[in-house]
């Protein structure tokens, strides 16, 4: 049977891993394919490197259209990233009715809906496993291997970059900006480091899952995004001694009122499995009615170990290549026309528990107007840590750190209570607020 001809747009640090991975382990991918897979053609602004990389046999040039143009390509793989060239690029390949393959999760989160309404018009399929978590097939996970679950919540690591710097910040209990340069002096962090460190590029990916655990659409302009760039060194030592860690989280979960969709720091139990992963790894849990709770971990970018997602997305579209548009798995899980209108609740909504630090002065009574403050506010202490001054600011220290672990209360009223502490003479600085999940 002819092999199925692949066209590749960009081939950076993915884009070769994905090439030298399908020829390496062609015939490996061959016997689970049923017929053979070839990158046939390439596109990328780089002649020259793209030439090194592939080699002979393979065409390559300059322009992206002459790829899709190309009626001998039966797959496009999108490569190129970003909101821009690239959605025109996707709709385009899906209009001249190619299958795409894409690591994309900018693109999807934010205009993905059009996107696969665009495909399931045209009956071609748009695969991205590796737009989540990298070489972890949590996409599949949640598409397939859980169909037959409720599931209830995902909360995953999945921003390689910000848990290589709290890990970091832990083990040599240094400061958020000290880390961050040696982040990119490793490589682990881009020179441009935003969508890692302010969390954006965690609710992209957590907006796509979202949406296939939920059978919503794909709303990324309803995520509440926090990033890592205000923690101190302070905040993940109390942590610590409270038997906590601090994880950058995806989280996303199903309640009474609607679908929580959040990225922001949260304090994990040391006992759970997600707060002892390590640098730069990523790992999801997924909790489902029927298999409980579910671990996914691994690699969450590179270039093989993304490529290996890329590959599996080309194997299944090639075993699905002649198959009726209507059998194929959706492209979020659900059926187009089961998609729900549940709504994704404001963050004022969200009931979750609390770790308040507070820099107080050292005086008799401050900590009863504080939790007099909560208590009125109806917030229920489950712990109070409180520094002996000069502990934290050396000796004659004049103020203190006070922490201040709560029970689930709503995030309306921790933000009213948070303002009314504020205003309180003996409060000294702003109030560090980081959400505690015990994910249980």
């Amino acid at each position: 049977m002819k092999p199925i001809q692949v066209g590749l747009l960009g081939i950076g640090t993915v884009g070769s891993g994905t090439f030298n991975v399908l020829k390496r382990n062609q015939e490996e991918i061959t016997r689970r394919a049923g017929r053979g897979i070839e990158i046939t053609m390439v596109a990328d602004l780089d002649v020259a490197r793209a030439r090194a990389v592939v080699g002979e046999g393979v065409q390559v040039v300059n322009d992206a259209a002459a790829v899709i143009a190309n009626p001998d390509i039966d797959v496009v793989i999108e490569l190129i990233g970003g909101y821009g060239i690239a959605k025109k690029l996707v709709l385009d390949a899906i209009a001249a009715g190619k299958h795409v393959v894409t690591a994309n999760k900018a693109l999807l989160a934010v205009h993905g809906t059009e996107i696969f309404a665009a495909a399931s018009a045209k009956g071609v399929v748009v695969a991205f496993e590796a737009a989540v978590a990298g070489g972890i097939p949590i996409i599949k996970a949640l598409r397939e291997g859980l169909t037959a679950n409720r599931i209830q919540w995902i909360a995953g690591i999945i921003n390689g970059t910000t848990n290589f710097i709290l890990s970091e910040m832990r083990d040599k209990g240094l400061d958020f900006d000290v880390v961050l340069k040696e982040a990119q002096r490793l490589g682990y962090a881009e020179a441009d480091p935003t969508f890692d460190i302010e969390g954006v590029d965690a609710a992209h990916k957590v907006t796509l899952m979202s949406a296939i655990a939920f059978g919503i659409p794909v709303q990324f302009d309803k995520a509440h995004v926090e990033g890592i760039t205000q923690l101190a060194a302070a905040d993940i030592r109390y942590a610590e001694q409270l038997g906590y860690r601090i994880k950058l989280l995806g989280i996303t979960k199903r309640t009474a009122k609607g679908v929580e969709l959040r990225v922001h720091p949260s304090l994990v139990p040391t006992k759970r499995l997600l707060a002892n992963v390590e640098g730069a790894m990523n790992a999801v849990v997924v909790n489902g009615d029927a298999v409980g709770t579910t671990l996914y971990y691994g690699k969450g970018a590179g270039s093989e170990p993304t490529a290996s997602a890329v590959v599996a997305d080309l194997v299944d579209i090639t075993r699905l290549h002649t198959a009726d548009p209507q059998h194929r798995v959706p492209h979020l899980a659900f059926q187009p026309s089961a998609i729900s209108d549940e709504i994704v609740l404001p963050m004022s909504e969200v009931v979750t528990s609390y770790y308040l630090r507070l820099r107080v002065a050292d005086e008799a009574g401050v900590l009863a107007q504080v939790t007099g403050i909560l208590a009125h506010a109806g917030i229920s202490i489950d712990a109070v840590l409180q520094r002996e001054a000069d502990e934290v600011g050396g000796e004659g220290a004049t103020s203190t750190d006070l922490i201040i672990l709560t029970h689930d209360t709503r995030e309306g009223t921790m933000n009213e209570a948070m303002a009314t502490m504020q205003a309180l003479p003996t409060v000294l600085a702003p109030i560090t607020r980081i959400r505690k999940e015990e994910l249980a």
